[in-house]
C-alpha cells in the first residue's frame, strides 16, 4: 500500500505537457525492467512510443576475436556508447527520426544492418545503467528503478543466456561472479537513487496500470 502512495503522489507532481515525454526504466540484470517496458509498450501502443534499449548501444567489437569479445566486461559504462543513445533521445525530443543500432548477442558484436525510429509523442528506454549517466537521466520526464532480489535476477539470467543466447551455464556464473555482480554494486544499484519510482520485482500490475494511466493522459493532451 505505502509503494503504491509512492507512486500516486511522484506521477502526479510530472508535469503533464505536449511536449515529447521521456520515460526511462533501469535495474539490475534480470530485474524484470525490459519486461516491465515490453508490457507498456504494448499497452500504449506501437504508433505511440519510440522504444530503445541501452543494450542496443554497446561498442562494436567485432575487431577483436569471439573469445576476446566473451571476456570483456559488459556491464561497466564504458562498454555503452551512451553519447550516441544520448544524442537520439535528444532528436527524437526534436520530432526527427533516427537510425539506432542493434546489437547481437551471441557474437557480441553489432549487427551490420541498422533500425529507423520515428519520433513518437512517448520515448521509452530501458537498460540496466541508463541512470549512471547525468546527461541522460536530465532528459528523462520519468524515471523507474525495478528492483529485484539478487537471487531472482541470478536465476532469470541463468535461464535468459542458456535459453537464448546460447552461454553455458559455467559461463553464466563466471560472468556474473566477475563482472555482473560486483557492477551492479558499483554502478547499478546506488543509481536507483536517481529515480522518481522504485517498483519492486518487475510487473506490478498496480504500478503498471499507474504508469499507463499516465502516459494515456499525456497522449489525451
Amino acid at each position: 500500500m505505502f509503494l503504491i502512495f509512492c507512486i500516486m503522489v511522484e506521477i502526479e507532481d510530472v508535469e503533464v505537457s505536449s511536449k515529447i515525454f521521456v520515460l526511462g526504466i533501469a535495474g539490475g540484470s534480470g530485474s524484470g525492467k525490459t519486461t516491465l517496458a515490453q508490457a507498456i509498450y504494448k499497452a500504449i501502443g506501437e504508433e505511440n512510443i519510440s522504444y530503445i534499449t541501452h543494450d542496443s548501444y554497446y561498442r562494436d567489437n567485432s575487431h577483436l576475436t569471439l573469445e576476446e569479445r566473451g571476456k570483456l566486461n559488459f556491464d561497466h559504462p564504458d562498454s555503452l556508447e551512451t553519447a550516441l543513445l544520448v544524442e537520439h533521445v535528444k532528436k527524437l525530443i526534436n520530432r526527427e527520426q533516427v537510425v539506432t543500432p542493434r546489437y547481437d548477442f551471441n557474437t557480441h558484436s553489432r549487427m551490420s544492418t541498422n533500425q529507423v525510429l520515428p519520433s513518437r509523442p512517448i520515448v521509452l528506454i530501458d537498460g540496466i545503467l541508463l541512470f549512471t549517466d547525468p546527461t541522460l537521466t536530465g532528459l528523462m520526464d520519468l524515471k523507474i528503478y525495478v528492483d529485484t532480489d539478487d537471487d531472482i535476477r541470478l536465476i532469470r539470467r541463468l535461464q535468459r543466456d542458456t535459453q537464448e543466447r546460447g552461454r553455458t551455464l559455467d559461463g553464466v556464473i563466471n560472468q556474473y561472479m566477475e563482472s555482473v555482480r560486483p557492477m551492479h554494486l558499483a554502478f547499478v544499484d546506488p543509481s536507483k537513487k536517481n529515480a522518481d519510482i522504485i517498483i519492486p520485482d518487475g510487473l506490478n500490475s498496480g504500478a503498471l496500470d499507474l504508469v499507463v494511466n499516465k502516459l494515456k493522459s499525456h497522449l489525451a493532451k
